[in-house]
Formats: structure tokens, C-alpha cells, sequence
């Protein structure tokens, strides 16, 4: 088990630092002057020179890249170029957002993936195997943009049963702050429903047509408990780590779904940082997701070999 997690965590660590390197290298080479974006096409040359030099950009970039990330194993995400302030509240405030729209979309897939999954294995080939295939698949396939903006025409223009923006009043209260994000949750749901179900069919069906299941039954056992304690276990496995894999989405993929609700998360900011070239705080957010999504990944792994011993048994014989 140590070994197996060993592996896991130093390979985390590998991802980890190469996503440092290309975030910040990347940041450094995209067109623009900082200096000159903060104080306008107007400026003087020396004082453009002056702004760059008191960020430190006029250092090596291997130098640069070196100070910046032992700052940021330090806690320290640095300065905004915008604001002149440490990014670190922003990103903190952002990012317990986007954990907050996160929590309402995974309560809700989760188990209406794993159910819709369950009822398509358990009619293979019938209609309703069909309708939650097709259906989960069509709504897969579809960009948020999309299923987003006909949301907000449905029930925020047309019903007026949620508003169209995630913006919640000042002061707001859980139940408040849960109504203004279940709209841009949807979207969300629509996306992962399709894998999580799929992932769960597949592997029940191969779950029901194993000898393990043939076993139980001819025991004796009810129907009921040979899908609770045998076939639903076995083939869960699998589904847990879709569910895992997609949980860093939830946190960081959501560019497309904060702009369009205006909501204050990681994605957002991100996105203004870019547009802004405040290159501090987007290296942060971009570094910060990539965190959530190594140790979504790694608790995932830790599940699973729990659950599936002979993982553990594989590693130990290599």
C-alpha cells in the first residue's frame, strides 16, 4: 500500500512541477508588456522600465522562475500586477466559489449518473436503456454555452423561477447562495451525467455477466442483495474514478460557465488575469487548479485500492 501511494505522490510531484514550468514559461512569452498594459499606450518609455523592473521582469526568466516558485512553496503566490496586492485572497475567495458551485453540481451527478447507469444496465437494450444512453450522450456532447444559455431563456427569461445571474446579494445565507448557483450547476450536470452513466452500465453489465454473479445466484440469494453486496461493488470501481477524474473539472474547468453566470470563481478569474496579463495571479490560479486536480487524482487512487486489493498485490509484484 506505502509503495503503491509512494508512486502515486511522487508522480503527482512530477505533474506537478512540469505544470509549473509551462504555466510560467508560457505566461512569460505571450505577447504584451505588462508595464505598459498597466499604465497605458501613453506612458513614458522609463517609467514602462521602472513598473517592469519593480516586478522583477527585467531579471533572467530562469531567475525569475525560480523565485517565484520558492515563494509559492512558501505560501507566498506573490503581488497582482493590477491591484498591487497579494493575489492569495483573491485566488482563496475564488476558489471556495468555484468548491461551492463544485459541491452542488457533484451532489446532484453523482447519484443521478450512478442511478441512470444502474437502470440502463439492469433494461439493456430496452427503451429506457436507450433514452438514458442517447440522452446522456446528446447531453455530453453539448458545450455549456449552450445547454447555459437555453437554461437562462427556460427558467430564468421565460419561468422566472431562477435568476439568470449567480451573483448573490451581499450577506446571503447558504439557502440564498444555494438558489442563485443551482442554474449554472445545471450545465455542469448535463456534461457529466453522460460519462459517469456510461462508466456505470459498462461495468455493470460486466458485472452481471461474471461468474461471481452466476455464483451468487445459484445460492440462493435474493436479486436484491446479489446487486447490493456483489455486482453494484465490482462495478462501482471504475465509475469512482470518472467521478474523481472529473471532480478537478468541476473546480477549475469552469471558464465558460462563471462568465456566462457572472460568477466570482477560480475559472473567472483566471480568465480576467489573461485578459488583464496579470501574469501573477494567473500563474497561481492556473497552479492552484492543477494542485485540486493532483490530489482529486490521488484520493481517487487511494479509493480504489481500497476497494480493489489486487491493485495493491500488482504493485508489490513489480
Amino acid at each position: 500500500m506505502s509503495r503503491f501511494l509512494g508512486r502515486r505522490f511522487a508522480f503527482s510531484l512530477t505533474t506537478l512541477f512540469l505544470l509549473s514550468l509551462l504555466v510560467f514559461f508560457v505566461g512569460q512569452v505571450l505577447p504584451g508588456n505588462v508595464g505598459r498594459t498597466i499604465l497605458g499606450p501613453l506612458a513614458d518609455q522609463e517609467a514602462v522600465d521602472a513598473l517592469n523592473r519593480q516586478f522583477g521582469l527585467d531579471r533572467p526568466i530562469v531567475e525569475q522562475y525560480g523565485t517565484w516558485i520558492w515563494h509559492f512553496l512558501q505560501g507566498d503566490m506573490g503581488q497582482s500586477y493590477i491591484y498591487g496586492v497579494p493575489v492569495a485572497p483573491f485566488i482563496v475567495q475564488a476558489l471556495g466559489n468555484s468548491l461551492k458551485l463544485a459541491l452542488v453540481a457533484f451532489m446532484l451527478v453523482v447519484p443521478l449518473g450512478i442511478l441512470g447507469g444502474v437502470l440502463a444496465a439492469l433494461n439493456a437494450d430496452r427503451p429506457i436503456d436507450r433514452v438514458i444512453s442517447m440522452g446522456g450522450l446528446s447531453a455530453t456532447v453539448m458545450p455549456e454555452f449552450v445547454s447555459g444559455v437555453v437554461l437562462i431563456m427556460i427558467f430564468g427569461v421565460w419561468l422566472r423561477w431562477l435568476p439568470i445571474s449567480a451573483a448573490w446579494p451581499e450577506g446571503a445565507g447558504p439557502l440564498t447562495q444555494l438558489y442563485y448557483v443551482i442554474l449554472p450547476a445545471i450545465p455542469l450536470v448535463l456534461v457529466l451525467f453522460g460519462y459517469i452513466a456510461r462508466m456505470t452500465r459498462a461495468s455493470m453489465i460486466e458485472a452481471l455477466d461474471s461468474d461471481y454473479t452466476r455464483t451468487a445466484v445459484l445460492k440462493g440469494l435474493t436479486w436484491r442483495r446479489v446487486i447490493w453486496r456483489h455486482v453494484l461493488r465490482n462495478a462501482l470501481l471504475p465509475t469512482i474514478t470518472v467521478i474523481a477524474s472529473q471532480t478537478g473539472y468541476l473546480i477549475g474547468g469552469l471558464i465558460v460557465v462563471e462568465t456566462l453566470f457572472r460568477y466570482q470563481g477560480i475559472g473567472s478569474l483566471i480568465f480576467r488575469a489573461a485578459k488583464a496579463k496579470d501574469f501573477a495571479m494567473l500563474e497561481a490560479g492556473v497552479l492552484i487548479i492543477g494542485i485540486t486536480y493532483a490530489v482529486a487524482t490521488l484520493l481517487a487512487d487511494i479509493l480504489y485500492s481500497i476497494l480493489n486489493p489486487r491493485i495493491q498485490m500488482e504493485t508489490a509484484n513489480d
